[in-house]
């Protein structure tokens, strides 16, 4: 599927393989995209109903699958609350045979129905916390939200930070002018750049009103918008996008603004290159669960984003990208003009962007991925059973 829990599954997937795991991937049958090889994809599911409570383990039955583990996203699996319910019902199907973990990719509450309150919806968001083997988060905020609630069992609760679904690549001086040219742009552009999806979440009219500001002071200021414009989980993006689009028509400023389009993933990682300044004003502030973020990172950008809202200390102020507050464009475009007047600032910004997305190698990941599953012990399995399973985590 589009968007980024979609591109971080495949990773994921790959990296496991790379590892010796088998990796099956069960998914919408609006997924699109070619095979790869060593992984086996059912694209078979056409809505995410109760029938999943039944389908789902009679599959992995079937492919003699050692886990199930479900990537999940609010606004994913058509926000039909039947998928929280998956981890529960599956045990009783499995009779505890079969492993469940569960990748949290946003602590988002789903929408039920109309007078549902924040209570029940809440409840629904957290009920595979409580039920699936191993829990996994992307990020130190969403581990210190749902640690609390697991003190028991805390030790299954992970947090295993995503990598970049865009490999990095390096361009000598000749290719990101030739890249630059190929956008568009001349040598006396300054090309401010935004890589991914519009979403409410992401800051897009701060981003706008910011490039106004900015274009105020400095003509040769320009906007490229890399990559499609709304994804496949969330119909509110949609909506977003108009508001986005009428924001840049209303404020002049539709020539300053290039839209790629849909790009393969190697020309994302040139015009990420090409770019002076990566700006990403995420509403919730900056977090390691962002893969646009840590695409910026592995292609060396200079990156202005704004302040994390719990601690991240993997990322440095001034050493690794520049922070702004959240929600102002004010502070956005100052900090974006400071930057644009320290080059030698910006140079070290992209030299240890490089350096630190090396921290979140999908080899990594994955390795902690099979490291997790290899500690889990179900007393229902014979010892037999437990020990074939964990030599064949372990090989």
């Amino acid at each position: 599927m589009e968007g980024g829990v979609g591109a971080y599954t495949f990773e994921l997937a790959k990296a496991l393989r790379d590892r010796g795991a088998r990796v099956s991937v069960l998914t919408s049958v609006a997924a699109s995209g070619g095979g790869e090889e060593g992984i086996s994809a059912h694209p078979v599911v056409e809505r995410w109903r109760p029938a999943i409570w039944r389908s789902v383990p009679e599959l992995a039955r079937e492919i003699g699958a050692d886990w199930i583990h479900v990537q999940y996203q609010t606004a994913a699996f058509g926000m039909n609350p039947a998928i929280n319910f998956g981890p529960q019902r599956w045990r009783r199907a499995t009779g505890n045979r079969i492993g469940l973990a569960w990748t949290y990719h946003d602590l988002l509450v789903p929408y039920l129905f109309p007078k549902a309150g924040d209570r029940l919806r809440r409840w629904v968001t957290e009920r595979p916390l409580h039920a699936a083997d191993l829990t996994i988060v992307t990020n130190q905020a969403d581990y210190m939200a749902l640690a609390p609630k697991v003190d028991d069992r805390r030790e299954r609760l992970v947090n295993i930070p995503i990598g970049s679904n865009i490999t990095g690549v390096e361009l000598t001086p000749e290719e990101r002018a030739a890249r630059r040219a190929s956008l568009g742009y001349g040598p006396d552009d300054i090309v401010l750049a935004y890589f991914g999806f519009l979403n409410r979440s992401k800051g897009g009219l701060t981003l706008i009103r910011a490039v106004q500001r900015l274009a105020q002071e400095r003509d040769a200021i320009r906007l490229l918008m890399i990559g499609e414009r709304v994804g496949a989980s969330d119909p509110t993006n949609y909506a977003y996008l108009q508001e986005v689009e009428s924001l840049i028509r209303e404020l002049g400023l539709g020539e300053r603004v290039r839209w790629t389009g849909r790009l393969s993933d190697e020309e994302v990682a040139t015009a990420l290159n090409a770019c002076d300044i990566l700006l990403m004003p995420y509403e919730d502030g900056a977090s390691l669960r962002r893969g646009t973020l840590m695409a910026g990172l592995a292609n060396g950008c200079a990156i202005v984003t704004t302040t994390p809202q719990t601690p991240t200390p993997e990322l440095v102020d001034e050493r690794d990208l520049m922070y702004a507050a959240p929600g102002n464009d004010k502070a956005l475009a100052t900090v974006t003009n400071r930057l644009l007047s320290l080059p030698a600032l910006a140079a070290k910004l992209r030299r240890n962007a490089r350096e630190r997305s090396r921290l979140f190698s999908w080899e990594g990941i994955a390795g902690r991925h099979l490291a997790e599953y290899g500690k889990l012990k179900i007393e229902d399995w014979s010892a037999g059973s437990r020990e074939e399973r964990k030599l064949k985590i372990e090989d």
